[in-house]
């Protein structure tokens, strides 16, 4: 029969497509729970958000360390992703550059709480804060550059200066609902500007 070939005929691209379309629903969803509950929100409410059964979590990510992993990598890929995006959709660097911060930012508030689970395996940790830095910084760095040679910003602030700064603004934002880094974040990306 045609469909005993093991996966080799031709729908098998198919399946492998809508295999990684919901895994990416999935790690999208676990985020969204991540920094809405912490990253103890269960797995069924997981699930549910995903719209797939919490066997296909299971199947995907053995353990919640697994998942966590899997959350950080994947939104660091979709920063990372994001900063050429803005850079050639948007009307200017600048703004691309305030885009890019603004999905940062998002990205800080939950990597915190990811970040203090993931610590108790300190190499691992290790390992992913290399990967975030080895991934993100260059993309902010390109951000800048155009800006600068745009006109828009100074050119004496780099890409891991920036980025830590903000990171540094994005804590504690998760457990305080009086304090707004994302105003904070406006103040400080305001202040790139040239003012001559």
């Amino acid at each position: 029969m045609n469909d005993s070939d093991g996966g080799t005929g031709p729908t098998a691209r198919p399946k492998r497509a809508d295999a990684r379309r919901n895994k990416e629903t999935l790690l999208d969803a676990a985020a969204a729970l991540f920094v809405e509950s912490g990253v103890e929100a269960p797995v069924r409410d997981i699930a549910a958000r995903a719209g797939v059964g919490t066997a296909t979590i299971y199947r995907h990510f053995p353990t919640r360390a697994d998942l966590i992993i899997a959350v950080y990598r994947h939104q660091v890929e979709a920063c990372a992703e994001a900063g050429p995006a803005l850079l050639a959709g948007s009307p200017s660097p600048y703004v691309a550059l305030r885009r890019w911060i603004s999905l940062f930012a998002d990205f800080l508030v939950t990597k915190h709480g990811l970040a203090a689970v993931l610590q108790s395996d300190n190499a691992g940790f290790e390992n992913l804060h290399a990967y975030f830095i080895d991934r993100l910084v260059p993309v902010c760095a390109d951000l800048l550059g155009a800006s600068a040679t745009a006109g828009e910003i100074r050119s004496d602030i780099g890409a891991l200066e920036l980025m830590r700064g903000i990171g540094n603004l994005c804590i504690g934002a998760e457990n305080n609902p009086l304090y707004d880094a994302r105003r904070l974040i406006d103040v400080l990306v305001s202040g790139l500007r040239r003012t001559d």
